[in-house]
Protein backbone atom coordinates (compact mmCIF):
# COMPACT_ATOMS: atom_id res chain seq x y z
CA UNK A 1 0.00 0.00 0.00
CA UNK A 2 1.30 3.38 -0.89
CA UNK A 3 2.33 5.66 2.03
CA UNK A 4 0.00 8.42 0.95
CA UNK A 5 -3.02 6.06 0.95
CA UNK A 6 -2.15 4.63 4.39
CA UNK A 7 -1.81 8.14 5.84
CA UNK A 8 -5.19 9.09 4.41
CA UNK A 9 -6.92 6.11 6.11
CA UNK A 10 -5.29 6.96 9.46
CA UNK A 11 -6.54 10.55 9.20
CA UNK A 12 -10.07 9.29 8.52
CA UNK A 13 -9.98 7.04 11.62
CA UNK A 14 -8.83 9.91 13.80
CA UNK A 15 -11.58 12.11 12.36
CA UNK A 16 -14.20 9.44 13.10
CA UNK A 17 -13.15 9.17 16.76
CA UNK A 18 -12.86 12.72 17.98
CA UNK A 19 -11.42 12.89 21.51
CA UNK A 20 -11.68 16.64 22.02
CA UNK A 21 -13.48 18.39 24.93
CA UNK A 22 -16.83 18.35 23.14
CA UNK A 23 -17.26 14.63 23.96
CA UNK A 24 -16.42 15.08 27.64
CA UNK A 25 -19.11 15.44 30.24
CA UNK A 26 -19.60 19.16 30.92
CA UNK A 27 -20.21 18.60 34.60
CA UNK A 28 -17.12 16.41 34.81
CA UNK A 29 -14.97 19.11 33.20
CA UNK A 30 -16.20 21.66 35.72
CA UNK A 31 -15.54 19.32 38.61
CA UNK A 32 -12.09 18.54 37.29
CA UNK A 33 -11.00 22.13 37.86
CA UNK A 34 -11.96 21.93 41.53
CA UNK A 35 -11.54 18.31 42.50
CA UNK A 36 -9.31 15.99 40.51
CA UNK A 37 -10.83 12.91 42.12
CA UNK A 38 -14.34 13.87 41.02
CA UNK A 39 -13.46 13.78 37.32
CA UNK A 40 -15.68 11.17 35.61
CA UNK A 41 -13.67 11.05 32.37
CA UNK A 42 -14.50 10.87 28.73
CA UNK A 43 -18.22 10.83 27.96
CA UNK A 44 -18.04 8.98 24.65
CA UNK A 45 -17.36 5.33 23.89
CA UNK A 46 -13.71 4.48 23.17
CA UNK A 47 -14.71 1.06 21.87
CA UNK A 48 -17.56 2.30 19.72
CA UNK A 49 -16.25 0.42 16.68
CA UNK A 50 -15.97 -2.91 18.47
CA UNK A 51 -18.94 -5.32 18.42
CA UNK A 52 -21.34 -5.10 21.42
CA UNK A 53 -21.50 -8.64 22.79
CA UNK A 54 -23.37 -10.39 25.56
CA UNK A 55 -20.49 -9.92 27.98
CA UNK A 56 -20.56 -6.19 27.37
CA UNK A 57 -24.30 -6.01 28.08
CA UNK A 58 -23.87 -8.00 31.30
CA UNK A 59 -21.04 -5.71 32.40
CA UNK A 60 -23.17 -2.65 31.71
CA UNK A 61 -26.00 -4.09 33.82
CA UNK A 62 -23.60 -4.74 36.71
CA UNK A 63 -22.25 -1.20 36.56
CA UNK A 64 -25.78 0.19 36.35
CA UNK A 65 -26.88 -1.78 39.41
CA UNK A 66 -23.85 -0.53 41.33
CA UNK A 67 -24.62 3.05 40.35
CA UNK A 68 -28.26 2.66 41.42
CA UNK A 69 -27.23 1.18 44.76
CA UNK A 70 -24.77 4.00 45.43
CA UNK A 71 -27.41 6.52 44.46
CA UNK A 72 -29.92 4.85 46.78
CA UNK A 73 -27.49 4.99 49.70
CA UNK A 74 -27.03 8.72 49.32
CA UNK A 75 -30.62 9.62 48.43
CA UNK A 76 -31.75 10.16 52.03
CA UNK A 77 -28.78 12.41 52.68
CA UNK A 78 -29.45 14.43 49.52
CA UNK A 79 -33.15 14.85 50.24
CA UNK A 80 -32.50 15.90 53.83
CA UNK A 81 -29.84 18.34 52.70
CA UNK A 82 -32.15 19.77 50.03
CA UNK A 83 -34.93 20.19 52.58
CA UNK A 84 -32.57 21.96 54.99
CA UNK A 85 -31.39 24.29 52.24
CA UNK A 86 -34.99 25.12 51.28
CA UNK A 87 -35.90 25.87 54.89
CA UNK A 88 -32.78 27.99 55.34
CA UNK A 89 -33.59 29.89 52.12
CA UNK A 90 -37.16 30.53 53.22
CA UNK A 91 -35.92 31.67 56.63
CA UNK A 92 -33.43 34.10 55.10
CA UNK A 93 -35.76 35.30 52.31
CA UNK A 94 -39.36 35.03 53.57
CA UNK A 95 -42.28 35.99 51.36
CA UNK A 96 -43.81 39.44 51.67
CA UNK A 97 -47.07 38.03 53.01
CA UNK A 98 -45.13 36.26 55.79
CA UNK A 99 -43.19 39.39 56.67
CA UNK A 100 -46.35 41.43 57.24
CA UNK A 101 -48.52 38.72 58.83
CA UNK A 102 -48.38 40.43 62.23
CA UNK A 103 -49.46 43.71 60.67
CA UNK A 104 -52.34 42.00 58.88
CA UNK A 105 -53.48 40.61 62.21
CA UNK A 106 -53.60 44.14 63.64
CA UNK A 107 -55.91 45.25 60.79
CA UNK A 108 -58.78 43.52 62.58
CA UNK A 109 -58.82 46.31 65.16
CA UNK A 110 -59.24 49.09 62.57
CA UNK A 111 -62.68 50.70 62.82
CA UNK A 112 -64.93 51.47 59.88
CA UNK A 113 -64.48 55.22 60.29
CA UNK A 114 -60.70 54.82 60.19
CA UNK A 115 -61.02 52.79 56.97
CA UNK A 116 -63.13 55.51 55.38
CA UNK A 117 -60.65 58.24 56.36
CA UNK A 118 -57.67 56.50 54.78
CA UNK A 119 -56.16 58.65 51.98
CA UNK A 120 -56.24 57.48 48.40
CA UNK A 121 -53.12 55.56 47.33
CA UNK A 122 -50.93 56.96 44.59
CA UNK A 123 -52.11 60.58 44.55
CA UNK A 124 -49.15 61.99 46.49
CA UNK A 125 -46.36 59.75 45.23
CA UNK A 126 -44.68 60.18 41.84
CA UNK A 127 -47.42 62.55 40.82
CA UNK A 128 -45.14 64.61 38.65
CA UNK A 129 -43.87 61.57 36.75
CA UNK A 130 -47.34 60.07 36.32
CA UNK A 131 -49.08 63.30 35.34
CA UNK A 132 -46.50 65.51 33.63
CA UNK A 133 -49.32 67.75 32.42
CA UNK A 134 -52.04 68.45 34.92
CA UNK A 135 -55.60 68.03 33.68
CA UNK A 136 -57.74 71.12 33.75
CA UNK A 137 -61.50 71.18 33.95
CA UNK A 138 -63.17 74.36 32.69
CA UNK A 139 -66.91 75.02 33.05
CA UNK A 140 -68.92 75.35 29.86
CA UNK A 141 -69.36 79.05 28.95
CA UNK A 142 -72.83 80.47 29.12
CA UNK A 143 -72.56 81.50 25.48
CA UNK A 144 -72.40 77.85 24.37
CA UNK A 145 -75.43 76.96 26.49
CA UNK A 146 -77.33 79.90 25.01
CA UNK A 147 -76.27 78.88 21.51
CA UNK A 148 -77.56 75.31 22.03
CA UNK A 149 -80.85 76.63 23.33
CA UNK A 150 -81.21 78.80 20.23
CA UNK A 151 -80.39 75.88 17.92
CA UNK A 152 -82.96 73.54 19.47
CA UNK A 153 -85.75 76.10 19.86
CA UNK A 154 -88.56 76.17 17.29
CA UNK A 155 -90.70 79.29 16.81
CA UNK A 156 -94.32 78.82 15.86
CA UNK A 157 -95.08 82.52 15.20
CA UNK A 158 -93.41 85.67 13.92
CA UNK A 159 -92.45 88.49 16.24
CA UNK A 160 -93.53 92.13 15.78
CA UNK A 161 -90.38 93.17 13.87
CA UNK A 162 -90.79 90.40 11.32
CA UNK A 163 -94.43 91.19 10.80
CA UNK A 164 -93.62 94.90 10.36
CA UNK A 165 -90.90 94.40 7.75
CA UNK A 166 -92.27 91.24 6.16
CA UNK A 167 -89.33 89.12 7.23
CA UNK A 168 -86.77 91.11 5.26
CA UNK A 169 -84.71 91.89 8.36
CA UNK A 170 -84.44 88.24 9.34
CA UNK A 171 -80.84 87.01 8.81
CA UNK A 172 -80.36 83.94 6.70
CA UNK A 173 -79.29 80.68 8.33
CA UNK A 174 -80.41 78.28 11.02
CA UNK A 175 -79.10 80.40 13.90
CA UNK A 176 -81.79 83.04 13.87
CA UNK A 177 -82.03 84.65 17.33
CA UNK A 178 -85.27 83.71 19.09
CA UNK A 179 -85.26 86.22 21.95
CA UNK A 180 -83.21 87.39 24.88
CA UNK A 181 -81.96 84.90 27.48
CA UNK A 182 -81.59 85.92 31.10
CA UNK A 183 -78.08 84.73 31.94
CA UNK A 184 -78.51 85.78 35.56
CA UNK A 185 -81.31 83.27 36.09
CA UNK A 186 -79.25 80.51 34.47
CA UNK A 187 -76.38 81.25 36.85
CA UNK A 188 -78.73 81.22 39.84
CA UNK A 189 -80.18 77.87 38.79
CA UNK A 190 -76.70 76.40 38.43
CA UNK A 191 -75.76 77.69 41.92
CA UNK A 192 -78.89 76.16 43.44
CA UNK A 193 -78.17 72.85 41.73
CA UNK A 194 -74.62 72.89 43.10
CA UNK A 195 -75.88 73.57 46.65
CA UNK A 196 -78.32 70.67 46.48
CA UNK A 197 -75.63 68.32 45.23
CA UNK A 198 -73.16 69.33 47.95
CA UNK A 199 -75.80 68.90 50.66
CA UNK A 200 -76.53 65.40 49.41
CA UNK A 201 -72.91 64.25 49.51
CA UNK A 202 -71.96 65.91 52.82
CA UNK A 203 -71.23 63.68 55.81
CA UNK A 204 -73.92 64.20 58.44
CA UNK A 205 -71.74 62.87 61.28
CA UNK A 206 -68.40 64.62 61.10
CA UNK A 207 -69.13 67.27 58.49
CA UNK A 208 -66.43 65.91 56.18
CA UNK A 209 -67.16 65.74 52.50
CA UNK A 210 -67.48 62.39 50.80
CA UNK A 211 -67.40 63.73 47.25
CA UNK A 212 -65.56 61.61 44.74
CA UNK A 213 -63.38 64.21 42.94
CA UNK A 214 -62.84 61.94 39.95
CA UNK A 215 -66.49 61.12 39.37
CA UNK A 216 -68.04 64.42 40.39
CA UNK A 217 -67.88 66.03 36.96
CA UNK A 218 -69.25 62.85 35.44
CA UNK A 219 -72.19 62.94 37.86
CA UNK A 220 -72.87 66.56 36.97
CA UNK A 221 -72.78 65.67 33.30
CA UNK A 222 -75.45 63.04 33.87
CA UNK A 223 -77.74 65.75 35.27
CA UNK A 224 -77.58 67.82 32.08
CA UNK A 225 -80.22 66.99 29.46
CA UNK A 226 -79.01 64.51 26.88
CA UNK A 227 -77.51 65.85 23.69
CA UNK A 228 -78.95 65.47 20.23
CA UNK A 229 -77.21 62.15 19.58
CA UNK A 230 -79.16 60.47 22.40
CA UNK A 231 -82.36 62.14 21.26
CA UNK A 232 -81.84 60.74 17.77
CA UNK A 233 -81.28 57.28 19.23
CA UNK A 234 -84.52 57.53 21.19
CA UNK A 235 -86.36 58.60 18.04
CA UNK A 236 -84.98 55.63 16.13
CA UNK A 237 -85.97 53.28 18.96
CA UNK A 238 -89.47 54.77 19.00
CA UNK A 239 -89.91 54.11 15.29
CA UNK A 240 -88.61 50.57 15.64
CA UNK A 241 -90.85 49.71 18.59
CA UNK A 242 -93.82 51.34 16.88
CA UNK A 243 -93.26 49.02 13.94
CA UNK A 244 -93.11 46.06 16.33
CA UNK A 245 -96.40 47.07 17.98
CA UNK A 246 -98.18 47.57 14.68
CA UNK A 247 -96.97 44.35 13.04
CA UNK A 248 -97.53 42.17 16.13
CA UNK A 249 -99.81 43.86 18.67
CA UNK A 250 -100.23 40.61 20.62
CA UNK A 251 -96.53 40.51 21.51
CA UNK A 252 -96.17 41.69 25.16
CA UNK A 253 -92.39 42.40 25.11
CA UNK A 254 -92.96 45.05 22.42
CA UNK A 255 -95.35 46.98 24.63
CA UNK A 256 -93.12 46.61 27.70
CA UNK A 257 -90.06 47.82 25.79
CA UNK A 258 -91.98 50.82 24.44
CA UNK A 259 -93.15 51.82 27.90
CA UNK A 260 -89.68 51.52 29.37
CA UNK A 261 -88.24 53.61 26.55
CA UNK A 262 -90.65 56.43 27.31
CA UNK A 263 -89.88 56.08 31.01
CA UNK A 264 -86.18 56.52 30.29
CA UNK A 265 -86.95 59.53 28.12
CA UNK A 266 -88.79 61.11 31.06
CA UNK A 267 -92.29 60.86 29.57
CA UNK A 268 -93.95 58.81 32.28
CA UNK A 269 -97.55 59.51 31.29
CA UNK A 270 -96.92 58.34 27.72
CA UNK A 271 -95.32 55.20 29.16
CA UNK A 272 -98.44 54.55 31.27
CA UNK A 273 -100.72 55.05 28.29
CA UNK A 274 -98.68 52.64 26.18
CA UNK A 275 -98.58 49.93 28.82
CA UNK A 276 -102.35 50.18 29.37
CA UNK A 277 -102.91 49.75 25.64
CA UNK A 278 -100.67 46.72 25.89
CA UNK A 279 -102.83 45.33 28.69
CA UNK A 280 -105.86 45.67 26.42
CA UNK A 281 -104.08 43.88 23.56
CA UNK A 282 -102.44 41.17 25.73
CA UNK A 283 -104.72 40.56 28.74
CA UNK A 284 -103.29 37.08 29.41
CA UNK A 285 -99.69 38.20 29.95
CA UNK A 286 -98.75 38.58 33.62
CA UNK A 287 -95.54 40.42 32.74
CA UNK A 288 -97.38 43.28 31.07
CA UNK A 289 -99.82 43.60 33.99
CA UNK A 290 -96.95 43.70 36.49
CA UNK A 291 -95.20 46.36 34.41
CA UNK A 292 -98.36 48.44 34.34
CA UNK A 293 -98.65 48.18 38.13
CA UNK A 294 -95.04 49.24 38.52
CA UNK A 295 -95.44 52.36 36.38
CA UNK A 296 -98.68 53.49 38.03
CA UNK A 297 -99.26 55.23 41.37
CA UNK A 298 -100.19 52.92 44.30
CA UNK A 299 -103.95 53.55 44.22
CA UNK A 300 -104.16 53.16 40.46
CA UNK A 301 -101.89 50.10 40.66
CA UNK A 302 -104.42 48.38 42.94
CA UNK A 303 -107.16 48.72 40.33
CA UNK A 304 -104.77 47.49 37.63
CA UNK A 305 -103.88 44.41 39.69
CA UNK A 306 -107.58 43.77 40.32
CA UNK A 307 -108.16 43.74 36.55
CA UNK A 308 -105.18 41.43 36.12
CA UNK A 309 -106.61 38.98 38.67
CA UNK A 310 -109.88 38.84 36.75
CA UNK A 311 -107.98 37.82 33.63
CA UNK A 312 -105.33 35.66 35.36
CA UNK A 313 -106.71 34.25 38.63
CA UNK A 314 -104.03 31.51 38.69
CA UNK A 315 -101.03 33.86 38.52
CA UNK A 316 -99.02 33.68 41.75
CA UNK A 317 -96.92 36.73 40.89
CA UNK A 318 -99.96 38.94 40.45
CA UNK A 319 -101.43 37.82 43.78
CA UNK A 320 -98.11 38.56 45.49
CA UNK A 321 -98.04 42.01 43.87
CA UNK A 322 -101.58 42.66 45.10
CA UNK A 323 -100.53 41.81 48.66
CA UNK A 324 -97.44 44.01 48.41
CA UNK A 325 -99.58 47.00 47.43
CA UNK A 326 -101.55 46.69 50.67
CA UNK A 327 -100.19 48.61 53.65
CA UNK A 328 -102.10 46.91 56.50
CA UNK A 329 -101.42 43.37 57.69
CA UNK A 330 -105.10 42.54 57.83
CA UNK A 331 -105.55 43.48 54.18
CA UNK A 332 -102.52 41.39 53.22
CA UNK A 333 -104.01 38.36 55.01
CA UNK A 334 -107.27 38.82 53.12
CA UNK A 335 -105.43 38.95 49.80
CA UNK A 336 -103.44 35.79 50.55
CA UNK A 337 -106.54 33.90 51.66
CA UNK A 338 -108.27 34.78 48.39
CA UNK A 339 -105.14 33.79 46.51
CA UNK A 340 -105.02 30.39 48.21
CA UNK A 341 -108.63 29.80 47.24
CA UNK A 342 -107.63 30.16 43.59
CA UNK A 343 -104.12 28.62 43.79
CA UNK A 344 -104.10 26.17 46.72
CA UNK A 345 -101.02 24.28 45.51
CA UNK A 346 -98.64 27.27 45.54
CA UNK A 347 -95.90 26.81 48.14
CA UNK A 348 -94.86 30.44 47.83
CA UNK A 349 -98.33 31.72 48.71
CA UNK A 350 -98.57 29.40 51.72
CA UNK A 351 -95.19 30.54 53.04
CA UNK A 352 -96.03 34.23 52.65
CA UNK A 353 -99.41 33.73 54.30
CA UNK A 354 -97.92 31.81 57.25
CA UNK A 355 -95.36 34.56 57.87
CA UNK A 356 -98.19 36.98 58.69
CA UNK A 357 -99.85 34.73 61.30
CA UNK A 358 -99.06 34.13 64.95
CA UNK A 359 -97.84 30.74 66.20
CA UNK A 360 -101.22 29.12 66.80
CA UNK A 361 -102.78 30.30 63.53
CA UNK A 362 -99.58 29.40 61.67
CA UNK A 363 -99.84 25.81 62.98
CA UNK A 364 -103.41 25.51 61.72
CA UNK A 365 -102.51 27.04 58.36
CA UNK A 366 -99.50 24.75 57.93
CA UNK A 367 -101.69 21.73 58.64
CA UNK A 368 -103.78 22.76 55.64
CA UNK A 369 -100.69 23.63 53.61
CA UNK A 370 -99.13 20.14 53.87
CA UNK A 371 -102.42 18.65 52.68
CA UNK A 372 -102.47 20.91 49.63
CA UNK A 373 -98.70 20.67 48.98
CA UNK A 374 -97.62 17.25 50.32
CA UNK A 375 -94.33 17.28 48.38
CA UNK A 376 -92.96 20.46 49.98
CA UNK A 377 -90.39 19.58 52.62
CA UNK A 378 -90.21 23.21 53.79
CA UNK A 379 -93.86 23.18 54.85
CA UNK A 380 -93.50 19.82 56.63
CA UNK A 381 -90.42 20.98 58.54
CA UNK A 382 -92.05 24.27 59.48
CA UNK A 383 -95.07 22.40 60.85
CA UNK A 384 -92.83 20.02 62.82
CA UNK A 385 -91.04 22.96 64.44
CA UNK A 386 -94.36 24.35 65.71
CA UNK A 387 -95.73 21.05 67.03
CA UNK A 388 -95.06 19.31 70.32
CA UNK A 389 -92.58 16.43 70.58
CA UNK A 390 -95.07 13.63 69.99
CA UNK A 391 -96.91 15.50 67.25
CA UNK A 392 -93.64 16.48 65.60
CA UNK A 393 -92.61 12.80 65.36
CA UNK A 394 -95.92 12.01 63.67
CA UNK A 395 -95.50 14.93 61.27
CA UNK A 396 -91.97 13.84 60.30
CA UNK A 397 -93.11 10.25 59.74
CA UNK A 398 -95.80 11.53 57.36
CA UNK A 399 -93.17 13.65 55.65
CA UNK A 400 -91.02 10.52 55.13
CA UNK A 401 -93.96 8.79 53.49
CA UNK A 402 -94.68 11.67 51.12
CA UNK A 403 -91.06 12.68 50.39
CA UNK A 404 -88.81 9.62 50.76
CA UNK A 405 -85.92 11.24 48.85
CA UNK A 406 -85.28 14.33 51.02
CA UNK A 407 -82.44 14.05 53.52
CA UNK A 408 -83.48 17.19 55.40
CA UNK A 409 -86.39 15.32 56.97
CA UNK A 410 -84.01 12.74 58.46
CA UNK A 411 -81.78 15.50 59.80
CA UNK A 412 -84.80 17.22 61.37
CA UNK A 413 -85.84 13.97 63.04
CA UNK A 414 -82.34 13.51 64.47
CA UNK A 415 -82.31 17.07 65.78
CA UNK A 416 -85.69 16.52 67.38
CA UNK A 417 -84.45 13.47 69.28
CA UNK A 418 -81.27 15.29 70.34
CA UNK A 419 -83.29 18.24 71.61
CA UNK A 420 -85.34 15.86 73.80
CA UNK A 421 -82.31 14.06 75.27
CA UNK A 422 -82.45 10.85 73.19
CA UNK A 423 -78.81 10.47 72.04
CA UNK A 424 -79.18 6.78 71.21
CA UNK A 425 -81.87 7.54 68.63
CA UNK A 426 -79.79 10.15 66.82
CA UNK A 427 -77.24 7.76 65.30
CA UNK A 428 -79.95 5.21 64.57
CA UNK A 429 -82.05 7.75 62.66
CA UNK A 430 -79.10 8.94 60.57
CA UNK A 431 -78.02 5.39 59.69
CA UNK A 432 -81.59 4.46 58.78
CA UNK A 433 -81.84 7.59 56.67
CA UNK A 434 -78.70 6.74 54.70
CA UNK A 435 -80.02 3.24 53.95
CA UNK A 436 -83.47 4.57 53.00
CA UNK A 437 -82.04 7.17 50.63
CA UNK A 438 -79.85 4.57 48.94
CA UNK A 439 -82.85 2.27 48.59
CA UNK A 440 -84.74 5.07 46.83
CA UNK A 441 -81.85 5.52 44.35
CA UNK A 442 -80.79 8.87 45.84
CA UNK A 443 -77.17 9.83 45.29
CA UNK A 444 -75.41 10.31 48.61
CA UNK A 445 -72.92 13.10 48.05
CA UNK A 446 -70.25 12.91 50.72
CA UNK A 447 -69.16 16.56 50.53
CA UNK A 448 -72.74 17.84 50.79
CA UNK A 449 -73.40 15.69 53.85
CA UNK A 450 -70.25 17.03 55.55
CA UNK A 451 -71.51 20.57 54.91
CA UNK A 452 -74.86 19.59 56.42
CA UNK A 453 -73.01 18.30 59.48
CA UNK A 454 -71.24 21.64 59.81
CA UNK A 455 -74.59 23.44 59.62
CA UNK A 456 -75.97 21.17 62.34
CA UNK A 457 -73.03 22.01 64.58
CA UNK A 458 -73.61 25.73 64.01
CA UNK A 459 -77.24 25.14 65.07
CA UNK A 460 -75.96 23.58 68.34
CA UNK A 461 -76.97 20.04 67.25
CA UNK A 462 -73.61 18.47 68.03
CA UNK A 463 -74.77 14.85 68.31
CA UNK A 464 -76.56 15.07 64.97
CA UNK A 465 -73.45 16.51 63.33
CA UNK A 466 -71.24 13.73 64.74
CA UNK A 467 -73.74 11.07 63.68
CA UNK A 468 -73.76 12.42 60.12
CA UNK A 469 -69.95 12.39 60.04
CA UNK A 470 -69.72 8.80 61.30
CA UNK A 471 -72.36 7.60 58.84
CA UNK A 472 -70.95 9.27 55.72
CA UNK A 473 -67.22 9.80 56.22
CA UNK A 474 -66.20 6.50 54.62
CA UNK A 475 -68.67 6.63 51.74
CA UNK A 476 -67.15 6.37 48.26
CA UNK A 477 -63.48 6.28 49.33
CA UNK A 478 -60.94 3.61 48.45
CA UNK A 479 -59.20 1.84 51.32
CA UNK A 480 -55.77 3.21 50.43
CA UNK A 481 -57.10 6.78 50.27
CA UNK A 482 -59.00 6.86 53.56
CA UNK A 483 -56.16 8.09 55.75
CA UNK A 484 -55.17 11.11 53.67
CA UNK A 485 -58.79 11.97 52.79
CA UNK A 486 -59.96 11.88 56.39
CA UNK A 487 -57.06 14.01 57.61
CA UNK A 488 -57.83 16.56 54.89
CA UNK A 489 -61.53 16.55 55.84
CA UNK A 490 -60.68 17.10 59.51
CA UNK A 491 -58.42 20.00 58.62
CA UNK A 492 -61.14 21.56 56.43
CA UNK A 493 -63.77 21.22 59.17
CA UNK A 494 -61.50 22.81 61.77
CA UNK A 495 -60.78 25.70 59.41
CA UNK A 496 -64.53 26.20 58.91
CA UNK A 497 -65.09 26.35 62.66
CA UNK A 498 -66.74 22.91 62.88
CA UNK A 499 -64.60 21.61 65.76
CA UNK A 500 -66.93 18.78 66.76
CA UNK A 501 -67.12 17.51 63.18
CA UNK A 502 -63.33 17.46 62.98
CA UNK A 503 -63.16 15.65 66.33
CA UNK A 504 -65.59 13.02 65.04
CA UNK A 505 -63.47 12.51 61.91
CA UNK A 506 -60.34 12.00 64.02
CA UNK A 507 -62.23 9.49 66.16
CA UNK A 508 -63.25 7.49 63.09
CA UNK A 509 -59.70 7.64 61.70
CA UNK A 510 -58.15 6.44 64.99
CA UNK A 511 -60.64 3.59 65.20
CA UNK A 512 -59.81 2.51 61.64
CA UNK A 513 -56.02 3.03 61.91
CA UNK A 514 -55.06 2.60 65.59
CA UNK A 515 -51.38 2.00 64.76
CA UNK A 516 -50.81 5.07 62.58
CA UNK A 517 -48.53 7.45 64.42
CA UNK A 518 -49.29 10.38 62.10
CA UNK A 519 -53.03 10.26 62.90
CA UNK A 520 -52.34 10.24 66.64
CA UNK A 521 -50.02 13.22 66.26
CA UNK A 522 -52.54 15.18 64.19
CA UNK A 523 -55.29 14.40 66.70
CA UNK A 524 -53.04 15.50 69.57
CA UNK A 525 -52.20 18.78 67.83
CA UNK A 526 -55.90 19.32 67.15
CA UNK A 527 -56.84 18.82 70.80
CA UNK A 528 -54.01 21.07 71.90
CA UNK A 529 -55.40 23.88 69.72
CA UNK A 530 -59.15 23.31 70.13
CA UNK A 531 -59.54 21.10 73.20
CA UNK A 532 -60.54 22.19 76.68
CA UNK A 533 -57.86 23.16 79.18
Amino acid sequence: MAPSKRKKEQDEEQAEEDLNEANYDEVSLLLFHFDTYSFSGYGGSICSKDPYEKDDAEADEIYSSIDERMDERRRTYRERRLQEEIEQYRKERPKIQQQFIDLKRDLASVTESEWLNLPEVGDARNKKQRNPRAERFTPVPDSIIAKNLQDNQINSKLDAVEQLHGGLTTPFGAQTPTGDIDMRKIGQARTSLMDIKLNQVSDSVSGQTVVDPKGYLTDLQSMIPQHSGDINDIKKARLLLKSVRETNPKHPPGWIASARLEEIAGKLQIARNLIMRGCEECPTSEDIWLEAARLSPPEQAKSIVAQAIRHLPQSVRIWVKAAELETEVKAKRTVYKKALEHVPNSVRLWKLAVELEDEEDARVMLSLAVECCPTSSELWLALARLETYERARIVLNKAHENIPTDRQIWFAAARLEEAHQNPAMVSKIIETGVCALKANMVEVNRDEWIKEAEECEKAKSVLTAQAIIKAIIGHGIEEQDKKHTWLADAEACSNNGAVECARAIYAVALAAFPTKKSIWLRAAYFERNYGTR
